[in-house]
């Protein structure tokens, strides 16, 4: 499965390189992608763990980028 997310408020570009390495180790990614100048986020994965790949990936996210609002797209 392939979703997108766009981040709202992504100001930060190291922010988002470091966004991207951690969704890179969620469990059952195989691959993310973090594009700070559409501030979106692509992420492909096992279809059955999906919903805590999301769940995970916007702790990272509001780790980083705590004024960041993600909506899916």
């Amino acid at each position: 499965m392939k979703k997108t997310f766009k981040l709202d408020g992504l100001d930060c570009a190291n922010c988002a390189s470091k966004i991207e390495r951690a969704i890179k180790n969620i469990d059952g990614v195989s691959s993310a992608t973090v594009n700070f100048m559409t501030a979106k986020i692509i992420i492909e994965g096992d279809d059955s763990k999906f919903d805590n790949i999301t769940a995970k990936m916007k702790e990272i996210v509001k780790k980083h980028e705590p004024d960041v609002v993600v909506r899916a797209v």
